[in-house]
Order: C-alpha cells, then structure tokens, then sequence
C-alpha cells in the first residue's frame, strides 16, 4: 500500500503525500483485491507477522483479528506518518491494538532495525502494492531484502504481492511523455516512482544475489482493474506526485490535464468508467 517515495513505505522524497481519505478515493481497490496473496501468506493465530508498507492498516485489521484468537502479534511498518496514524486508529476502533501494532519506518531502513526486529521472531512477512515503491532506488534493492531477511526467524515464509513488468504501462508512458516534454526525459525518469520487475529478477536477486532465501511460487498476473470513484485524475494526483511536483509550478495542473485527457481515452471502458492494466507480480519464499 504504502511504502516508500512517498508511498506507503520508504525512498529519498520525505514529503508525505498520503492520507486515507485520498487512497480510498483513487484506489481502495488495492486492498480488496490482494485476496491471492493473503491465501498464499495464510495467516493463522499464532502468527507473528511483518507487514511491510502496511498503508492504513486494512489487512492488518483482518489479520489482528486472526492473531486475537491465539498468541500471535501483527507489527506493521510504513514511511507515511498519515497512514501509520490511520492505522493505529483503526487497531483502537476494533479493538485490536494489543494485537497489532504499527510504527513508522523506511522500509529501505530495515536493515538498521534488523536486530530490534529479529526479537519479536517474525515467522511471516508480507507486503502488498508497496514493493514497487520500496525498490525504486537500485542502490537500495539488495538492502531491502537483507533487512527482511534478517528480520524473520529461520523458516520463515515471505509473500508479496507488487507491481510486475507491465503495470500500468499505458499510464507510466503518458507521464513520462508529458513530464519529458516539460523537463526532459533523463529528469522524468529520476522522478519516476516505480520499479516494476519480472519473475527471473525477482529469482536472481534473492537467491543469489542476497541469498539466504529460496522462492517456492512466482507467477506474474495481468488483472485488469476498474478505476475508483475519484477515477484518472485522483489516481494520478496521489500514484504520481513525484511526476507533478519536480515540474515548475505554472506548470502543474496543465500536465496534469494533458495525461487524463489521453489517459481517460485510453483507459474508457464501453460502458463507462476506466480500466488500468496492472500487472501482478506474486512471490512466496522461505528464509533458509
């Protein structure tokens, strides 16, 4: 959900461009639809879990309410102030907070808390619609699967769910078009938030790169998603607010209204509303 460049969970851009009243207007779809990867993370109530870019805390709430019926404890981490905060209410509000609890924390930072981390004998981590985020800078891509590494106990299980080669590529091309003609292209992919990968990267850099893991499932998943009722131009406010904001100011809301308008004819469904073409990249490792 959340998790790095402002994202749900970690990268260089510190500004937090996240609340819960403009995620659930451009794309409460996210956690609804991460029902694949939650069987495949199969919680169950003496699970100790890490949530990594836990965003508001939805699944978090579902999987606290599991943990509740055991010895288990659901510890969720995201670099949004807003939506850490959000999720902390939401554990209060159904009184689960002593089940689950939420901090902020850059998700490329794990390596840091690994210690501190590795005593709460995490036996499951997961992260959804985060990780494509979180592995934006190339710098920090080994880090990252280190500190999730170090994190959990030996056996333990990783399920993520991110972004895959593809995602949303009819709407990274109309930025990228639009912002390069305004700041250049070199500029506009420095700004560009994400990093979609493919099953034989995601294999190669933890088995051998990083090691210490073995990937038992991968599968990569076109799934075409409606658009939410704030449609394109929510979407593109809150997903790409590094695009919008590294252009001079005059200049904002104009390519803002040059990507809806061809994102809103590309994207038209027949019988009204828009459709993005995410591409789902699914992914379960053991730490061994």
């Amino acid at each position: 959900m959340a998790s790095s460049t402002p994202a749900p969970g970690s990268q260089e851009e510190k500004k937090d461009h996240w609340t819960t009243e403009a995620y659930q207007n451009a794309a409460s779809f996210v956690p609804k639809l991460a029902t694949k990867i939650v069987q495949w993370l199969d919680p169950q109530k003496d699970d100790r879990i890490l949530d990594i870019g836990c965003g508001d805390g939805v699944l978090d709430i579902e999987f606290a309410e599991i943990v509740s019926q055991g010895q288990g404890h659901l510890h969720g981490v995201d670099s949004s102030p807003a939506l850490v905060q959000a999720a902390q209410k939401a554990a209060r509000d159904k009184c689960v907070e002593g089940k689950a609890t939420f901090e902020v924390l850059d998700a490329n930072e794990l390596t840091s808390k690994a210690g501190e981390l590795q005593s709460q004998r995490f036996n499951k981590a997961f992260s959804n619609a985060a990780m494509h985020w979180i592995l934006r800078p190339a710098e920090k891509r080994e880090g990252f699967f280190r500190g999730v590494r170090e994190a959990l106990a030996p056996g333990a299980v990783f399920a993520f769910e991110m972004g895959g080669l593809g995602n949303v590529s009819e709407i990274r091309a109309a930025l990228l078009m639009a912002a390069g003609r305004r700041v250049g292209l070199d500029r506009a992919q420095a700004v560009d938030p994400w990093f979609f990968p493919d099953e034989v990267w995601i294999r190669d850099i933890m088995e051998q790169q990083v090691g210490g893991w073995r990937v038992d499932r991968i599968e990569r998943e076109w799934r075409p998603t409606t658009a939410d009722v704030g449609g394109v131009v929510a979407w593109v406010r809150i997903m790409a607010a590094q695009f919008i904001e590294a252009l001079p100011e005059a200049e904002r809301e104009g390519f803002v209204k040059e990507v809806v308008d061809v994102l809103e004819i590309v994207c038209a469904k027949p019988g009204g509303g828009f459709m993005y073409s995410y591409v789902r990249l699914r992914v379960l490792a053991t730490k061994i």
